[in-house]
């Protein structure tokens, strides 16, 4: 009899085991879907706001650890006739980003980037306010995009006449076109761009 009981109560904690292995199966099964689909945008403009905020975030590093009296810096070993200085890219760049943007929205942008556009700016604190206030209208502008209106026209002297996707892309495009031009400068003058110092060769 004491066998019969304990034959029971074996198969009876083996039932259990196996309900709770079961529920615990179950519940992985329905939280691992739930969790991959948030490490993916959600739209359009979330699939181009990641990158374009990283570039933006690298290129406000390189431009606050140039010194001040390098802003004025333009290099010298090899072939930069016409080359801008420091300051003039980051200023460019701010600019740039305006002028997308303004297309993206229809409104008119400013005729000037190429020589840093209308802006009065021209010290280090100024320039980097400029192109903070240039990022946070360009994320402000970006997060507008929608599967509807993503290929709608957009006209402009700036990379137009194109789409609303398209200048969106170009904005991420033109900002790591001239970080990888400060680096250089950087290192020109003995800084290791923060990104480099922060994960060394894994980003060489």
């Amino acid at each position: 009899m004491k066998i019969l009981c304990i034959a029971a109560l074996l198969i009876l904690c083996g039932v259990a085991l196996t309900a709770v292995g079961e529920s615990e199966t179950l519940q992985e099964s329905t939280s691992k879907p739930a969790a991959q689909q948030d490490d993916i945008p959600r739209s359009i403009a979330d699939s181009i706001s990641g990158t374009l905020q990283f570039a933006e975030g690298n290129f406000l590093d390189v431009a606050e650890a140039m010194p001040e009296n390098k802003y004025s810096f333009v290099p010298t070993a090899g072939k930069f006739d016409d080359a801008r200085s420091f300051g003039e890219q980051v200023k460019h760049v701010a600019c740039a980003q305006f002028a997308f943007f303004n297309e993206f929205e229809g409104k008119k942008p400013p005729e000037d980037c190429e020589t840093g556009g209308h802006e009065p700016a021209k010290t280090k604190l100024e320039l980097i306010k400029y192109l903070k206030d240039s990022f946070d209208y360009s994320n402000h502008v970006l997060a507008t995009l929608t599967a509807k209106n993503a290929l709608e026209r957009v006209e402009g002297r700036y990379a137009g006449p194109t789409t609303k996707l398209g200048i969106s892309v170009v904005a991420v495009w033109h900002i790591t076109d001239h970080y990888g031009q400060l680096v250089e400068y950087l290192r020109m003058n003995g800084i290791v761009p923060p990104m480099t110092q922060k994960y060394r060769l894994k980003v060489r």
